[in-house]
């Protein structure tokens, strides 16, 4: 991956997700650390909601689809929730509004383990919602000289058709 091809080998994404697990390991080794002074309220609150408003209501409107096509609108909420940019500002406004407090710490938890455990990254408008192998990847992989990779069983409809 480079500045002028923007994808990512099976080894380079294994590589980037490796970043995360770094940061999700001191969080939760922050965390840990601070666990008595933590406010679980908040925590609970500030855990929930970037997947309340960010990957809830896109991973039902996938589920609910015949085709695997949502509105775009859904890619956006998961996008900006899972941002680091945006995290940064509510974190930023919460420590002007109400204070430091070990509660943030669940915010770089969450997303370093979206990334760094699951794969979960920014969402593409053309790919699924939901995670499935597409056809053009694998075409880019075989040409690079990269073995196949094992089909999975899919249970919705794998690639939108503007994808294609």
């Amino acid at each position: 991956m480079d500045a002028a091809n923007p994808f990512e080998t099976p080894k380079t994404f294994a590589l980037h997700r490796g970043e995360y697990l770094v940061g999700f390991a001191v969080a939760t080794t922050l965390g840990v650390w601070h666990w008595q002074e933590i406010r679980w309220l908040p925590a609970v609150a500030l855990f929930l909601y970037i997947d309340l408003i960010g990957y809830i209501p896109g991973a039902i409107a996938f589920r609910r689809s015949t085709d695997g096509n949502i509105p775009k609108i859904y890619y956006v909420l998961y996008n900006t929730m899972h941002s680091l940019i945006t995290q940064s500002v509510v974190v930023g406004l919460w420590l002007l509004f109400v204070g430091p407090e070990w509660a943030l710490i669940v915010i770089p938890f969450h997303l370093f383990a979206d990334r760094g455990l699951f794969g979960n990254f920014l969402k593409p408008f053309n790919l699924p919602f939901e995670p499935h192998p597409h056809p053009a990847y694998d075409k880019l992989l075989s040409s690079l000289g990269y073995p196949a990779r094992a089909k999975k069983a899919t249970t919705h409809a794998p690639v939108p058709a503007e994808a294609h």
